[in-house]
């Protein structure tokens, strides 16, 4: 079977800080842009999203579902010939869990995985007496992630949870504010059951190899995104059919997932250690030599997910498994090159006029940013443009990692283009 793409993490408008944009109609149109087959609905805990998710999707392959012609809206006008693909749907739903357990505050995301909207119903009617999840998309409960886990294994045999972005520093398994030191500290005789991760935006794969504990893990990644434009920023790679089934056993076996895109790690929000406010930026070794403490204010650095990862692993920086460790590709999103070999903004509307120049010419973003050939590339007219993608996938970039809430920043040229048009290269 031909491999195909799947994104499983993204928020609704009914979160807080997405776009008004994040319906399934957008989504739809950005996955066949982008090159995903396979898009999580996000939020099903909310009664009204609940509703809307119902109203335009219709059952196709078993526990997928695809838009409703009469939501479509012409979409074709909006996607490139060359893009256009059928695209499916997965229920998923993000939660935040906030209790105390061992003597500490802990704050754990995770994602859900449904089949269909009667098991759906079944879990939001459980939460719904629990706490309120009609307030956020995502909704914040005062319950052990275990006990959550606990009610989605008991709500469908197919249903499954998968600890969200693990190393995130506030609200994560592993997060260095409020987590855990092991998956069974957190979960306990029920961490059977967790046979997927999501390594989150900042961290890759090659960084949780480092934990022997995790060798076990099938490691998957997810845009997050708040906006349909953000879609597959990381998505995940399978060849198992194209069904709720097949793609669960494929995580929990490894077989027929074969592995994932990312981000740089640098780029992540929380990779390195730091003070956003102070513009303070740390690495795990700077920050032990200052005691963790922030050399303008005073106060305490958030340690991000590097210094965290040193903390816990137990392997040696570039080893791996010896068998179970899928494969990944760092990627950066192709409006980023474009604005860096331009010397715009990456919303500008030169950015995008580009962009839907390549989408016309070559095909979907994914497409351009992996397996376009360079010359192709070139011979549509985007010689500049090849070579910083030639760089990317070569590795060949500059790293400003991202701290403390902030972004970081991959640069495929030194300098952007000169007046006589000529680039610097890396």
């Amino acid at each position: 079977m031909n491999a195909y793409i799947a994104d499983f993490h993204v928020h609704s408008y009914f979160s807080r800080a997405t776009s008004k944009d994040c319906k399934p109609e957008f989504y739809e149109r950005w996955a066949q842009i982008k090159g995903v087959q396979i898009v999580g609905t996000g939020d099903f805990t909310h009664p009204n999203w609940l509703k809307e998710l119902e109203e335009k999707l219709l059952p196709k392959e078993e526990g997928l579902f695809a838009l409703k012609e009469e939501f479509k809206n012409n979409a074709e006008e909006y996607v490139p010939p060359a893009c256009r693909n059928d695209i499916r749907f997965i229920l998923t739903s993000e939660i935040s869990c906030i209790y105390k357990k061992n003597g500490k505050t802990r704050k754990i995301h995770v994602v859900i995985f449904a089949q269909d909207f009667s098991v759906v119903k079944k879990i939001n009617s459980i939460l719904e007496k629990i706490g309120n999840i009609k307030s956020d998309g995502r909704p914040i409960l005062g319950l052990d992630a275990k006990n959550l886990l606990e009610i989605v294994l008991e709500s469908h045999a197919l249903s499954f949870l998968v600890p969200a972005h693990i190393w995130t520093p506030h609200f994560s398994l592993f997060g260095s504010e409020s987590g855990f030191d092991s998956i069974k500290e957190c979960f306990e005789d029920l961490s059977k059951h967790i046979f997927a991760m999501e390594t989150g935006l900042s961290s890759d794969p090659a960084m949780n190899w480092r934990l022997t504990s995790l060798d076990n893990i099938n490691f998957i990644s997810n845009s997050d995104a708040h906006s349909p434009q953000n879609l597959a920023r990381e998505a995940n790679i399978f060849s198992c059919e194209t069904n709720f089934k097949a793609i669960k056993e494929a995580l929990q076996t490894g077989k027929n997932f074969l592995g994932t895109l990312e981000f740089f790690p640098e780029e992540g929000k929380y990779h390195y250690d730091g003070h956003r406010s102070c513009k303070v930026n740390m690495s795990p070794s700077e920050t032990i030599s200052k005691k963790g403490i922030c050399p303008v204010c005073g106060n305490k650095v958030t340690v991000g997910v590097m210094h965290r990862v040193e903390l816990l692993a137990d392997r040696k920086k570039g080893e791996k498994p010896m068998q179970g460790a899928k494969p990944f590709e760092s990627l950066i999103p192709l409006p980023e090159i474009i604005a860096e070999s331009e010397n715009v903004g990456v919303k500008s509307k030169k950015v995008t006029a580009i962009y839907n120049k390549m989408l016309d010419k070559l095909g979907n973003e994914l497409y351009i940013l992996r397996q376009a050939p360079i010359s192709e590339i070139e011979k549509a007219g985007f010689s500049f443009l090849s070579v910083g993608i030639k760089n990317m996938r070569e590795g060949k970039v500059e790293v400003h990692a991202g701290y403390d809430g902030e972004y970081g920043r991959i640069k495929v040229f030194t300098e952007v283009k000169n007046d006589d048009s000529q680039l610097k290269l890396l």
